[in-house]
């Protein structure tokens, strides 16, 4: 049986985002925090920093809903909820 690449596991998962962000981020915490750990640890790349605006951009249709991001933050400064009824990420068999 062949391991498959990252790129191919990701395949198999489908989304379906809410028209609401289930992430929120407290923004005057996050310009205080200097490792910015929530844009390295997310496996989706759900957050990006912008240096120019200082604000982080969450990009919540692409959540995997691991919790990393909230677990990880050195600040509590994630609000992080699971994404209404049939909204969010699903696992589909490969």
């Amino acid at each position: 049986m062949k391991n498959k690449t990252l790129e191919e596991k990701l395949y198999t998962l489908k989304f379906k985002p809410d028209i609401y962000s289930h992430l929120k981020a407290n923004q005057e915490f996050c310009k205080n925090c200097e490792s910015k750990v929530c844009t390295t640890i997310c496996p989706a790349n759900v957050y990006d920093w912008l240096d120019a605006e200082q604000k982080l951009v969450i990009n919540y249709e692409n959540c995997l809903e691991c919790g990393a991001c909230r677990i990880a933050c050195p600040h509590s400064a994630i609000e992080w909820r699971y994404p209404k009824g049939t909204c969010g990420v699903t696992f589909k068999k490969s």
